[in-house]
Formats: C-alpha cells, sequence, structure tokens
C-alpha cells in the first residue's frame, strides 16, 4: 500500500539532467505525487533520511559514489525502506538489482516485483535492443566479435560537458571518446546483450543537445543460418511485437539517418540495413538519450514498481515547437 493518498516518489539529485527530466514528466502526470527537499536541506543527511522513510520510492539521479551511499541510506530504514530506482552506473551489473530495460524477456516483470531497479544506460539501450533477440534467437554467435559504434548528443555527458557546447562552445563539432575501450557501459552492454566475447564499443559527440543513433555491423556469413537482412529485421520484429516503446522500422538505404527525429519521446526505433548480395548488414537504433535513453526508461520503471500506468507521463510525440 502507498505511504499516502497516492505513491509518492522523491528524486533524489532532481537539478541534474536525467532528475530535471523525470520531474518534468511526473509532473504532467496526477497519479504520482512528487517529493522535494527544501533547498537548504539538500546537504542535510537526517533530512534526506526522513524524506527516503515517507517517500514510496526514490530515484537516484547522482554521480556513482554518492548513488550508493544514498542506496545504502535507504536500505538502513528497514521496514520504513522506499524502493529505488539507480540512474547511476553504480549498480547495472550488480546481481541484487533488477535491471530495468522493460522490453527483454521477463524484464517487466521482475521489474514489478523489485525493491531495487538499476535504469539502463542511454548507449546499452540502443546496442542491448538491437543485439539480444538475435542472440536468443541463435542467429547470433554469443562469441561473434561484436563493434558497436554510436552517437549522443551533448547532454548525455551532463552538465560539465554541456557547459562544452553551450554557452562557452569550446567543444570540437564532432568527437569520438572512450578510446581506451574501457566505457563504464560495455560491462551491461554484454551481459544483457547475452555476449560471451566483450564488444568493442566507440562512443561519439556531436554537436546538438540530445538524439543518439547506435550502429552494430554484421558480417551475415559469419551468423548462423547465413541469413539475409530480411531475417534479422524479422527476428527484431518478432521480439518486439507488442512493445509500446520499441518499434521496428522499415529502412531505406537512399536515406540519411538523423539523431534527433524521436527527441521528446519515449520510443526506441530499430532498423536493419543490408545488401544482401554482399553478405553484410548494419543494425542501427535511435533514440532520446534523455528520454527512452534515461529519464522515460526511469517513468515506465516507476509505473511497473507501483503498479500506475504512467502512459500519460511519456510523450508519444515530439511536441510542436
Amino acid at each position: 500500500m502507498p505511504k499516502g493518498p497516492i505513491p509518492s516518489v522523491f528524486i533524489d539529485g532532481e537539478a541534474g539532467t536525467t532528475g530535471l527530466q523525470i520531474r518534468e514528466r511526473l509532473e504532467r502526470f496526477p497519479g504520482i505525487a512528487l517529493r522535494s527537499i527544501a533547498d537548504a536541506d539538500r546537504k542535510n543527511p537526517d533530512a534526506k533520511r526522513a524524506l527516503m522513510a515517507e517517500v514510496d520510492l526514490v530515484v537516484l539521479c547522482l554521480p556513482d559514489a554518492a548513488a550508493k551511499d544514498s542506496a545504502a541510506m535507504a536500505a538502513g530504514l528497514g521496514a520504513q525502506a522506499p524502493k529505488l530506482i539507480d540512474a547511476s552506473t553504480a549498480h547495472r551489473v550488480d546481481p541484487d538489482w533488477v535491471y530495468g530495460f522493460a522490453e527483454l524477456p521477463g524484464h517487466a516483470a521482475a521489474i514489478a516485483a523489485a525493491a531495487r531497479v538499476s535504469n539502463p544506460g542511454c548507449y546499452p539501450t540502443g546496442g542491448i535492443a538491437l543485439l539480444r533477440p538475435l542472440v536468443d534467437a541463435g542467429i547470433l554467435p554469443k562469441d561473434y566479435p561484436v563493434t558497436v559504434n554510436a552517437v549522443s548528443g551533448y547532454t548525455g555527458g551532463g552538465k560539465a560537458m554541456i557547459a562544452e557546447f553551450e554557452p562557452a562552445r569550446t567543444a570540437a563539432p564532432f568527437f569520438l571518446y572512450g578510446l581506451t575501450l574501457e566505457h563504464k557501459h560495455v560491462a551491461e552492454m554484454q551481459r544483457y546483450s547475452g555476449l560471451a566475447r566483450r564488444p568493442l564499443f566507440v562512443p561519439s559527440v556531436g554537436d546538438f543537445a540530445q538524439g543518439m543513433l547506435v550502429s552494430v555491423p554484421l558480417h551475415l556469413d559469419l551468423l548462423n543460418g547465413s541469413p539475409k537482412p530480411a531475417d534479422l529485421e524479422a527476428c527484431l520484429r518478432s521480439a518486439y511485437a507488442g512493445s509500446g516503446w520499441v518499434r521496428v522500422e522499415a529502412a531505406d538505404g537512399k536515406a540519411r539517418l538523423a539523431p534527433e527525429d524521436v527527441n521528446g519521446t519515449n520510443w526506441l526505433e530499430l532498423r536493419v540495413f543490408g545488401n544482401a548480395d554482399r553478405g553484410q548488414a548494419v543494425l542501427v537504433a535511435k533514440l532520446d538519450n534523455l528520454g527512452k535513453g534515461a529519464s522515460g526508461a526511469a517513468v515506465q520503471n516507476i509505473g511497473l514498481m507501483l503498479g500506475v500506468d504512467v502512459a500519460g507521463a511519456l510523450p508519444l510525440a515530439q511536441a510542436a515547437e
């Protein structure tokens, strides 16, 4: 039972990029009560602990170390402990936390029953959505040498990166990073894609605020059964049939695929581009890195964990400008 007339949520770190977006979505939804700490008490652990004991769910929008501290604080409340969603990377491969990608097989039910859920990363959301159905179907060998390439809007880098682009304009218009090949998203990408071999992941940032493209190139003759591009598309369509927020779109090889087309929504779009004669394909995911890649997924998980239909808090289309 909720601790009040309707379920209540506290966003720990609501002033950050993801926290602001979660709050914006929930503010237009009457089925959940939002609670906040007074500005004067933001760094007061006693005030935070007291508020945690009063709410039904806490979303941790904090750096990893701070998220671990807040999770420990909540656990110390015993019977008064709220449910937790961690938007940081601190618990994404922790076996004691449920991975909050609701469209993966069995995950929606597990999220609904969970007390602690780790929100997926934006890059892994695209990569896992493309790879997992092919692995589950036996088409993509688990030891396939997967390469994942991606470009994100600069908001994905948080306040420090945002400051490089606006208003300072000190950053390059496009750059690769994570070139030590130790990006913190690789562990969850491997685990929840079902891969036995660690994928090679190369992220990049462009001079646009929001939006993301994630692409995975494949040699078809190295896949089980030597499938055609149409077979890969059919596999994805079958995996996400009836899914609320993942859709498989027909691919136009002559099109220019832009990363910002689904900004402001919770959609995750998947496409399969291929050349059957050459035996090659490229899987592509498009999403809003702050939408389905962060705050939208968090709102989905809030709804599942609290037993509330939150569809009204998740926009279906980009707002008119």
